[in-house]
């Protein structure tokens, strides 16, 4: 007998529209990010737009927000990727409720609400501790390098900058002379009113090459003044391998485990224990993480209202002021001392006593278990970011902009964790 098919009607319509909800599986994570932002204090991003007197709606921003959160949640970036997404993706369209807005107004939006993404951060974290899921009881902490939106052939170093200054100095004053010893010439050969500009016009593209190196300079010998402040030194001339980048100023040459030298970002982030979700995050310009482990611990504990009982760190973090504060807080801290902890314990108990206490702790065979967990508490999480997430450069440039995307991203990290903790 012949086979008799399921029916196919693809021209068939409805009599009512379907539910936007019931276009998604139960459990699907764009349902997790719905009624997660819909239960959060979204006042920030409406004020904006409160009695400014606009003719034209703007989008709901509840609506933005859902979209771009599940976007970096799910690898998207790009404000056109997110766009075309809006129209060929079910789980974007749901979110959106057959909202369309252009690319231009996704990232306008982003750019408009970085600084409140810090906010929205906090939330999550304290709504995630309110269920059971983020608890301090064992607190690891770790920095990864994340590309920033720059490419590291748009810097020049500090002994080059010298160099070009004095080399571009000289171009233009030449190029001065040769403008004033030809405008007797000119006038006679081609008359008082002709442009004869072409050296102006290269006079021009010089200066503006000579501001911009001489305000690279300047951040540069700005970055050894403040250092020397910091360390109670006199003030040195930057190294002459020192860079400043052109396009992003603020990012640095920076080492990465896979790529080589590269202009980067150094991001931070701060692991509760129980459930690897980021309580705390941080970026620098600097490629160190000393002295940022204490500031972690703070902003952790105070996202979530508890004090750390545990702080694991890898050896980047090793300083002994750090390592005195955590004993000084009660603090039971795991830091891995590297080479200047086995060198401390061979020297006497006043030169740097926190360190040696630690290398000492480290070497028994509990130190070293409860150690060993920071592998996969917070390089977890990192490892989630750049592999599973897809995030491995910055869309935005500027210190301030990338501390804003890079709590957006720890965020979207954030939510797709809870979704998976609460499933368990």
């Amino acid at each position: 007998m012949p086979t008799t098919f399921r029916p196919y009607n693809p021209d068939q319509g409805r009599l009512l529209p379907a539910h936007l909800g019931e276009w998604l599986p139960e459990g699907h994570l764009a349902h997790h990010v719905d009624d997660i932002v819909d239960g959060l204090d979204l006042g920030a991003f409406y004020a904006p737009y409160q009695g400014d007197g606009r003719c034209n709606s703007p989008f709901d921003p509840r609506m933005m927000l859902k979209v771009l959160v599940y976007a970096y949640a799910t690898g998207v970036f790009s404000s056109r990727r997110i766009a075309r997404r809006l129209e060929e993706d079910v789980a974007f369209r749901m979110l959106a409720a057959d909202n369309f807005p252009s690319h231009r107004t996704i990232c306008e939006f982003r750019r408009r609400h970085l600084a409140d993404f810090k906010r929205l951060f906090v939330q999550v974290v304290q709504l995630a501790g309110e269920m059971g899921l983020a608890k301090l009881g064992t607190l690891s902490v770790d920095g990864t390098k994340v590309r920033a939106n720059a490419s590291k052939r748009k810097a020049m170093s500090y002994a080059r900058m010298k160099e070009a200054e004095e080399r571009i100095g000289k171009e233009i004053a030449e190029l001065l002379e040769q403008a004033r010893s030809a405008d007797a010439d000119e006038d006679g050969r081609f008359g008082a009113d002709a442009r004869g500009d072409e050296i102006e016009g290269l006079v021009k593209d010089r200066r503006k090459r000579l501001e911009t190196i001489r305000a690279a300079k300047e951040r540069l010998e700005a970055r050894e003044r403040e250092a020397a402040s910091e360390g109670g030194g006199p003030p040195r001339e930057p190294d002459g391998k020192a860079q400043s980048n052109f396009t992003d100023p603020e990012s640095g040459i920076m080492p990465t485990s896979s790529e080589g030298f590269q202009q980067c970002y150094n991001a931070g982030v701060a692991v509760a224990g129980d459930g690897q979700l980021i309580v705390a995050t941080e970026v620098r310009a600097n490629p160190s993480d000393q002295g940022t482990m204490l500031g972690l611990v703070d902003q952790a504990e105070a996202t979530c209202g508890e004090a750390a009982g545990e702080v694991l760190a890898d050896a980047g973090f090793c300083n002994e002021r750090d390592l005195a504060a955590l004993e000084e807080r009660g603090i039971d801290g795991y830091v891995a001392t590297g080479r200047e902890g086995r060198e401390a314990v061979r020297k006497s108990a006043a030169s740097r006593p926190a360190t040696r206490r630690m290398a000492e702790k480290l070497a028994t065979p509990e130190g070293r278990k409860r150690y060993a967990r920071r592998k996969w508490l917070s390089e977890a999480p990192n490892g989630w970011i750049k592999e599973a997430m897809g995030f491995r450069r910055f869309s935005v440039r500027g210190l301030a902009k990338v501390r804003g995307e890079w709590d957006l991203v720890c965020l979207a990290l954030n939510l797709r964790r809870m979704k998976t903790l609460m499933a368990a």
